[in-house]
């Protein structure tokens, strides 16, 4: 399977690497724009930390559990810190998931994690 095969699927199984090079496979919603895929996520979260690290991942369309149902594929992400980056990611996800994303983002509002949000763009291998 090749990286633009990969299509606007609703979740995928995206698969960050620790310094010690283990693999570990997060399920999170995803926008396809522009031949790149873009996830919304916690900037403190564990994901964009390796992902800051090494830019290698690896993604899989899957179920909302993260149980790959296609085959992996090599691919490059990036962090996208600024908040022009998150508000269009934010705006991505809503005309996508609708209502699934509004209630999710007013329940973030009541999570004891209070770091903000940035996307992640997520495009072919090197």
């Amino acid at each position: 399977m090749q990286f633009k095969e990969v299509g606007d699927p609703s979740y995928i199984a995206l698969e960050t690497f620790r310094k010690s090079g283990e693999g570990v496979v997060t399920p999170v919603w995803v926008v396809a724009e522009g031949g790149k895929l873009y996830v919304w996520t916690v900037g403190d979260s564990g994901k964009v930390k390796r992902i800051r690290n090494n830019s290698r991942v690896r993604i899989a369309v899957s179920d909302a559990r993260g149980t790959p149902k296609s085959g992996w594929v090599e691919a490059q992400a990036r962090v996208l810190d600024s908040q022009v980056d998150e508000d269009a990611q934010r705006k991505r996800l809503a005309t996508k998931y609708g209502w699934q994303f509004h209630l999710f983002n007013w329940m973030n509002r009541f999570s004891r994690n209070k770091a903000g949000h940035v996307a992640l763009e997520i495009g072919p291998a090197n």
